[in-house]
């Protein structure tokens, strides 16, 4: 059948709705598992170490282009995922188990501790799941407790009862929190799917709390900046021009400061409200029963997760509002220095059209004054003509001559000063 041609994309998508597959659990089984940090830069080398490892069982390496990497190496079978932040892997193995031994020997102890060391970045989740058969349900409590050092435990049935497990979300001696999984009646894949979701619970839980510290250590530098933008505020209210300057650079260095907050903190805040959805969704999806006198998985991170995020949440409304608001005074700010400058503008427009009508005035005196001027030298001059006319035998009177050429030569030098002034006011018009 032809087709049109297929999305670039659309192999890749489908792959990616069937990628990181759960594992299949049979108790008794125990597990053993690490999530790191790292960036995108560390993937090769992680590659390179499942390759090594795999080398070292005979077994082949994974493909450089996946993102997840599943391996049965003989002692412990290996579970590798590439998340956006962290790296996790997950050690599964097969091994008689009894409830006061569930943590006794721990398959991560069988995997090379050289090649453990050698893994790149930073540990921000470790976790022991004991997985056990439990067809006449789970025991007591009390015979459960002392798994977790006497710790206040957390728990509940799970799969609409067909398992339970138990946690006290703490990392105990050997670095290590601690998870027990009865199977009551869980299928493999059932089994395999409850370890993923405790076990994501945890890593997103942590992964949620890393923007906690973050939100912590930056409410006093907002209360600060709240109090600093405050007196800028009110001494805005009282300001003369000579102070708007000064004020609004301070305003601008404060808004500068608090933008840089926002961007370096975006980011994680984000992250930490799209983790908290997905504990939330992780939780949703065991499907838990209570178990009488013990707290709920959504019980705990309600009470010790949600403050925590309530509190990161708090930071970015904080950082969000006060950005807002030295906006909008700077703003208020602006206007008044716009205003004052329209009024300096308006008192230099009308100061020049003072001295526009004055040099008019002075103008029309020079003018004047030209007239005249010209008028008494031409009337001179023909006064010398009258005269040398006279002496030439011409019936002259010299006086009467020039008296009557004022008249005339002012005339005609007054309409050619005038013209001279319109030709000039039309060239500057153009």
């Amino acid at each position: 059948m032809l087709l049109p041609q297929n999305h670039t994309e659309r192999f890749d998508l489908n792959h990616e709705l069937h990628a990181r597959p759960f594992a299949e659990l049979r108790p008794p089984a125990r597990a053993s598992y690490l999530a790191l940090l790292a960036g995108e830069a560390t993937k090769p080398v992680e590659q390179q170490c499942l390759a090594a490892l795999c080398a070292r069982y005979g077994r082949p390496p994974p493909s450089i282009a996946d993102n997840h990497f599943n391996a049965d190496l003989g002692p412990f079978q290996i579970k590798w995922e590439r998340h956006t932040e962290f790296t996790s892997y997950t050690f599964l193995g097969n091994a008689p188990l009894t409830l006061p031994s569930a943590f006794a020997d721990p398959v991560i102890d069988q995997v090379p501790q050289e090649w453990l060391a050698g893994l790149p970045g930073t540990v921000i989740a470790a976790a022991h799941v004991a997985v056990l058969p439990a067809a006449a349900g789970p025991p007591p409590t009390e015979e459960i407790a002392p798994l977790f050092g006497g710790n206040n435990v957390v728990g509940a049935r799970i799969g609409e009862g067909a398992g339970a497990a138990y946690t006290d979300f703490r990392i105990h001696g050997d670095g290590f929190s601690r998870f027990v999984i009865f199977d009551v009646r869980l299928t493999s894949r059932q089994a395999g799917r409850m370890l993923q979701r405790l076990l994501e619970i945890e890593t997103y839980l942590m992964q949620a709390l890393l923007a906690f510290p973050l939100a912590r250590g930056l409410l006093p530098e907002l209360a600060a900046s709240d109090r600093r933008l405050v007196e800028i505020t009110t001494r805005m209210a009282d300001a003369v021009p000579a102070d708007e300057p000064a004020l609004l650079d301070q305003l601008t260095r404060l808004a500068a400061g608090i933008e840089h907050s926002v961007s370096s903190t975006h980011y994680r805040f984000g992250a930490a409200r799209a983790y908290y959805a997905l504990v939330e969704g992780r939780i949703a999806e065991l499907r838990e029963m209570r178990i009488e006198g013990v707290q709920t998985f959504r019980e705990f991170t309600e009470r010790r997760l949600a403050p925590a995020m309530s509190t990161c949440e708090s930071a970015a409304r904080l950082q969000s509002a006060l950005s807002e608001r030295i906006h909008r005074a700077s703003q208020l700010l602006r206007t008044r220095v716009e205003v004052t400058r329209e009024q300096q503008n308006q008192a230099l427009l009308a100061s020049m059209d003072r001295r526009a009508r004055l040099q008019l005035r002075l103008q029309q005196t020079v003018e004047g004054l030209s007239v005249a001027a010209v008028t008494y030298y031409a009337v001179g001059l023909i006064g010398y003509l009258a005269k040398a006319g006279k002496t030439l035998g011409v019936a002259l009177n010299p006086d009467l001559v020039m008296a009557a050429a004022v008249p005339l030569v002012a005339l005609l030098a007054a309409l050619g000063v005038r013209h001279i002034r319109r030709t000039v006011s039309r060239d500057s018009a153009r």
